[in-house]
């Protein structure tokens, strides 16, 4: 769907749920110290039951937990989660999932009801990685856990990387920029990120939040959240601050954001970049919509035709490099 197609405004539902959010949510996430235990174990409550209250239904899926070790002895956690309509028979084509969380809140339990709505909509097996996460694990911990998992999906597993695809959200994005920016990664056949944060200084967000508020968290306290797992580095290192435009071409890109959040100018900002890199972007910012809304179906009915274009996105590149491979 081209971004001439999105419509000019947020609907009344989705609009209305960003200004309760504006008088609870973000007020909530200003006084909850995530360097606390308390702190962030509220905050870790108050996601899940947000993803798990307005996520969509968890009927129709079937969700398989792993936990292996690859030969070279790095531990693989995380969960494949199906559709109970499922094509049966060893599958060829995956989707790889790589949660957002601030590096710190979510996992792929509370991201269960996205991946299997996800799994439903494409007929397609999503592997979502349990990366550990900060304060116990700092960087490159949740790097290197993506690391492993992909690894894993493409020589255990059986996969050919041509023939899967990465999808992430929020800090996901991070996490998946910077794997498809190793040398000796192989590149799936298209990416598809949702909200991604790119700059882990919060300097977009904050020039963006001088226009308008997010609705669900200040810049300054999202920052400190991904302190958790910057704290002990440098945040001029490669891992961290990406130079994407001047380093490896990034798949086929899908990039959507939301119009009431901060971190669209990050969408922006790595939807230019990857195009200065050589590679092809499509980005839209949905008027009106919060963070990651398309896990929020019951709050925003935009949920459903964004999700219905990430899935014909993500299909038709797999169906593409198909048919690449036949001929």
């Amino acid at each position: 769907m081209p971004d001439h197609a999105l419509p000019a405004r947020g609907s009344l539902r989705s609009r209305g749920a960003a200004a309760i959010s504006c008088l609870t949510l973000r007020q909530i996430s200003a006084v909850l110290p995530p360097e606390r235990a308390w702190g962030l174990w509220a905050s870790r409550q108050i996601i899940a039951s947000v993803m798990d209250t307005f996520g969509p239904s968890l009927h129709g899926i079937e969700v398989e937990p792993v936990d292996v070790r690859l030969p070279d002895g790095r531990r693989v956690v995380g969960e494949w989660v199906r559709g109970t309509g499922a094509t049966e028979g060893t599958p060829t084509q995956a989707i790889y999932y790589v949660h957002g969380s601030g590096y710190a809140l979510c996992s792929p339990r509370t991201h269960r009801r996205l991946t299997g709505w996800l799994a439903r909509l494409t007929g397609l097996p999503v592997f979502c990685i349990d990366y550990r996460l900060a304060p116990k694990y700092r960087f490159p911990t949740a790097a290197d856990d993506v690391r492993a998992g992909w690894d894993w999906l493409c020589t255990e597993g059986g996969f050919d990387p041509a023939q899967m695809v990465i999808a992430g959200d929020s800090a996901g994005g991070h996490l998946s920029v910077d794997m498809l920016l190793q040398a000796d990664v192989p590149h799936p056949a298209a990416m598809a990120l949702l909200s991604p944060l790119v700059d882990l200084t919060f300097g977009l967000a904050r020039a963006r939040e001088v226009l308008r508020e997010d609705p669900a968290i200040r810049a300054a306290d999202a920052a400190r959240l991904i302190n958790l797992y910057c704290a002990d580095a440098d945040i001029a290192d490669a891992r961290l601050t990406l130079d994407v435009a001047g380093g490896r071409r990034m798949p086929p890109s899908l990039i959507q954001a939301g119009g009431a959040e901060m971190l669209q100018s990050d969408a922006r900002t790595l939807h230019a970049d990857i195009r200065a890199a050589g590679g092809t972007s499509e980005l839209q910012i949905w008027p009106d919509q919060v963070h990651v809304f398309q896990a929020l179906p019951r709050l925003s009915p935009e949920a459903v035709p964004a999700m219905r274009t990430i899935t014909t996105f993500l299909t038709e590149a797999l169906q593409q490099n198909a048919v690449r491979a036949v001929g």
